[in-house]
Parts: C-alpha cells; structure tokens; sequence
C-alpha cells in the first residue's frame, strides 16, 4: 500500500505543472521598464497621464482595486511612490500569468505583459509596432535586474 501511495505522489508532483514565482524584484524591474519605454506623443494633453503614460479611466479602477482608494489622475501623478505601488500590484498579477502562458521563459512574459499593457492582448508580442516596443521594455527589464 505505502509502494502504491508513492508512486501516486510521485506522479502527482510529476505531473502538476511548475507555477513560476514572481518576485517583487521581477515586478518592480518591469514597472520601471514600462516606464522608461513609456511612448512619448510629443504632444502636451495627450489624454495619457503620469511618467507610464496612462489612460485616465484606468486609474481610479487600478487604484481602488490594489488599494482600497480611488485616485484621481491628479492624485497618481503627484504621487509616484504610490502609483508605483498600484501598478506593482497590477503587473504583478500579469507577470504572472504571463509567465504560466509562456511556459516559465522570463523574457517571453516580460514581452507578453508589455503587450497586455500596450493593447490588452498578450499574444501581440511580436507584431509589427507592438514588437518593437515589447524589445524595447525587455532591454530596459534586463538592465534594472
């Protein structure tokens, strides 16, 4: 019985799929990231705000979903540490989903969470314009870890 009860163990832990941990360093290295590659219109009133280049209805969603409160556009641009938090928060939860969708391979989830981010379509990873900005987030991802 304890032979059959092993090897019933042994297959369960073989078989469940590995979930890749994310740690806060991974999150907060992609935040910066999407900052840094954040597009830059050129043209003042966008309707894109803070130093990520946001959609405003986003923001007061975002933050009272990580944090309880809703912010003003104003609110998350005045305040980088908590924006940071909240994006944190956000990405967090893309990372990882982008990490089991790629089969644990950091740089094709970090990819695919800059596309989220730029269309809300992970599997736009690699086209045309959106490709090139996903390259661009990954170099500046590899450079803050």
């Amino acid at each position: 019985m304890r032979f059959i009860l092993g090897i019933i163990a042994v297959l369960t832990i073989w078989v469940i799929p590995v979930r890749a941990q994310v740690s806060d360093t991974q999150v907060q290295a992609l935040v910066e990231a999407l900052r840094l590659a954040a597009p830059q219109t050129g043209t003042e009133n966008d309707g894109l705000y803070s130093d990520w280049q946001i959609k405003p209805d986003n923001i007061p969603r975002w933050s009272r979903l990580c944090t309880g409160e809703e912010m003003t556009v104003q609110q998350f641009e005045a305040n980088m540490a908590k924006a940071r938090e909240v994006l944190g928060c956000v990405m967090g939860d893309i990372l990882k989903e982008q990490y089991a969708a790629s089969g644990n391979d950091e740089s094709l989830a970090v990819r695919r969470a800059a596309a989220w981010w730029m269309t809300g379509d992970p599997n736009q990873y690699n086209s045309g314009e959106i490709g090139n900005y996903t390259e661009k987030v990954l170099t500046f991802y590899q450079k803050q870890k």
